[in-house]
This record gives C-alpha cells, structure tokens and sequence, in this order.
C-alpha cells in the first residue's frame, strides 16, 4: 500500500462557482474516488473573464480537503491499511526477516519465543500506528521485573523492527515514522562489565587440546578458533565448508 501524499485540491471554475476537487481514500478498494465542492461564487474581470482564486478562496479549498480527510493520516491508516494489528505485522516482519536476501536470519526462534511470552500478549491488539514511547513503557516496566536489562532492550529493539518493517510501497520509506526514547521508556541500562561472559583462559584451552586427540581434538580447536557455539559446531556437514574448506557456513 502506498502513503498518500498531501494534497490541497484543484480549483476550477464551474456553472458560475469556485469548485474545489480532489481525492480521498475508500475503504475496500485501492484507488480513490474525485470529490468536488463549491467554494464561493465566480469573481469576473472588466473583460467579463473569470479571475483567479483569490488567496481566500484557495484557503477555503485546503480547508475542505482537511476536513474531507483526504490528507488524514489516520483516515489513511484506518481505510486504507485498515489499522493493522502489531500482532499481524509481527508474523510478516518475521517472515520476511527469514526469506529476504540481504541478511536474512536463519533462525528467527528467539524472536518468536519473546514475541509469544512478552510483547504479543501486551501490545499484540494494539494498531501497529499506536505503537510509540508510551504505549510500550507498561511492558517495559513488566519486563524489568523478570528480564536482564539486556534482554528487556532486545526485546524492544523486536517492536521498533515489527513498527519499522511497513513501509511505503512507492518510496520504501517506514508509513510509521517513530523517534524512540529510551528515556521515555524509562529502558534499563545495559552495563557491559555486569554482562555474564563466561570464557575459558588460554592456559585452559592449551591443556584440553594437549590432552585430547582426534575429532575431539578438533572439536576443541574449532571452537576457540571461531567462538561457536557447541550447538552450531555439532550441527556442522560437510556441505558448511566452502571456499576451498577457508569458510564455514554456520545455519
């Protein structure tokens, strides 16, 4: 779906009357019908010809556009996009997020866990344009009772994603432009020296590699060569090794 792009209307002149048309949104169809209203009556020149709208009645005819809707974002969100739910957009950010070809995610589980557990059940009914700071503090606020502050800004960089992924058709651009405040959210702050990091020393992963051999061995060196996780490195074939065996393919 495409944005609607302001408008102010055109003026012409008709059976001895300033008319203002333009168009508006309708609810079941893409296209927008004409509208047409009178303005005031025609002002004709010594020559007997039409003058131009005069500044009064041009601003008469933005006024009618305004208040017709034709320029409304909300009247736009409501007919046009029809106020999609968070919930919707969040099963079609995921699905592209999953088959888009720059950067896809491979997995998008972790996303779909905290959507299920946390932000669906709190905003997931909401329409996808009243989503900003303030809707989405209580959940902050619920979530930083049981969440790291770590997770609690991963999970609201989920909802900034879902918010962002509708875009305009025509331009690519986001339909609903948001400024986050993580003030305003009152978001937790992340502090990198109280992150969990655990990590074997050197002298440890030299005495595990002397004092093992084989694909046990090889275990052992390709994770601290790569910093995989056990999991991914276990769920490695054959077919994740290209580039002459140089790059591993981690899905």
């Amino acid at each position: 779906m495409l944005r609607r792009s302001g408008q102010n209307g055109t003026i012409v002149v008709q059976s001895g009357f300033y008319r203002v048309k333009w168009r508006v949104d309708v609810e079941g169809q893409q296209e927008r019908i004409n509208m047409s209203a009178k303005i005031a009556p025609v002002v004709f020149d010594k020559g007997g010809n039409p003058k131009p709208p005069s500044p009064e009645v041009r601003r008469t005819a933005r006024d009618i556009v305004e208040q017709s809707g034709g320029n409304s974002k909300q009247h736009f969100n409501r007919v046009v996009l029809g106020e999609i739910t968070f919930r919707k957009q969040a099963k079609v950010y995921l699905r592209w997020a999953e088959t888009r070809d720059r950067e896809p995610i491979r997995d998008t589980s972790s996303i779909e866990a905290a959507l299920n557990k946390w932000i669906l059940p709190e905003i997931g009914d909401l329409s996808l344009g009243g989503i900003n700071n303030i809707t989405v503090k209580p959940l902050v606020d619920k979530m930083k009772k049981s969440l790291s502050a770590r997770s609690v800004n991963t999970y609201v960089e989920y909802i900034q994603q879902v918010v962002t992924s509708l875009r305009d058709g025509e331009t690519g651009e986001p339909i609903h432009r948001r400024k986050w405040d993580a003030s305003v959210m009152d978001l937790p702050v992340v502090k990198q020296k109280e992150q969990r990091r655990p990590s074997l020393r050197v002298k440890t992963v030299n005495q595990l590699v002397k004092e093992s051999e084989g694909e046990e061995q090889a275990l052992y060196i390709l994770l601290s060569a790569t910093g995989m996780r056990i999991s991914e490195a276990l769920a490695l074939e054959s077919k994740h090794f290209v580039n002459d065996g140089r790059t591993i393919e981690v899905r």
